[in-house]
């Protein structure tokens, strides 16, 4: 699977190719580029799919620094402008929500639309501080294994958490996060927590822009949404059931199919 250099550090990607327009999938903190396949499976057909690894995660490099979010933010648009597909739909969740608003505001000229799940245009809440502190704590110094169960309470809804069904899926992603590595863990996780907001920026923000958030997520609550739904023009805002801070792994199906149509919307 292809690397590539840009703005300081080796991205690892993915890209289904094709000559539809340009989906990039930006992912949440502690997941990877694999918490969009099943939106990617079921769009490459129709777009060219591009999903990627911020640095310190997943399969790209760990840096010794470049974990704020300006600087995730170049990576992006580094990696769209080398591989040469602007304008692209974005779609960030979470962290790459942060990331995509930012691109909304100072570089539109790279967006046909931005879609935005689980994710604020805030700090983080002072409250949260201290627990997610602790974790990063325990993650660096004893072992991500140890924080497994508390990010899960976090990255999920009660839903998938409770399902019997789904209970291999939930392994997958507590082992995925078992065996981060912790230097890229814990510098990612302090550019998350220290982030500066962006909310009074929004209204720069022009191209279509789709809004989602899981009505369980407890990490980026709904009103999070709410406030960035009302401070774009002309965006769109969907309430996803029995979803939590995951939503494209715990709702699949209904993250696609929304995702689709609006996409489908702006033909």
């Amino acid at each position: 699977m292809p690397r590539i250099s840009v703005n300081g550090v080796e991205l690892f990607y993915i890209d289904t190719g094709g000559s539809g327009e340009t989906i990039v999938f930006s992912h949440g903190l502690l997941m990877s580029h694999k918490m969009f396949e099943h939106q990617i499976n079921a769009l490459q057909d129709r777009y060219r799919c591009i999903a990627y690894d911020h640095r310190g995660q997943g399969q790209s490099e760990v840096t010794q620094d470049g974990y704020d979010m300006d600087t995730c933010y170049e990576d992006a648009v580094a990696l769209i402008e080398a591989l040469d597909c602007a304008p692209v739909h974005f779609v960030g969740l979470s962290m790459g929500g942060f990331v995509g608003m930012r691109m909304g505001i100072r570089r539109p000229d790279l967006l046909r639309s931005l879609i935005l799940l689980e994710t604020s245009a805030d700090p983080e809440p002072e409250e949260n501080l201290p627990r997610y502190n602790l974790l990063k704590f325990i993650a660096r110094w004893i072992s991500p294994k140890f924080i497994v169960n508390g990010a899960a309470k976090s990255l999920f809804g009660k839903t998938f958490l409770t399902d019997p069904a789904r209970r291999e899926e939930l392994a997958y992603w507590k082992n995925h996060i078992a065996n981060f590595n912790r230097y890229g863990l814990t510098r990612a996780a302090t550019g998350v927590f220290t982030r500066k907001p962006v909310y009074d920026e929004l209204p720069k923000i022009n191209v279509p822009t789709l809004i989602m958030v899981g009505d369980e997520d407890v990490a980026t609550v709904p009103a999070k949404a709410e406030r960035i739904h009302d401070q774009i023009p002309g965006s769109k805002l969907v309430i996803i059931p029995h979803a939590g801070h995951s939503s494209s792994v715990e709702q699949p199906e209904y993250v696609t199919k929304t995702i689709t149509e609006f996409l489908e919307s702006l033909k």
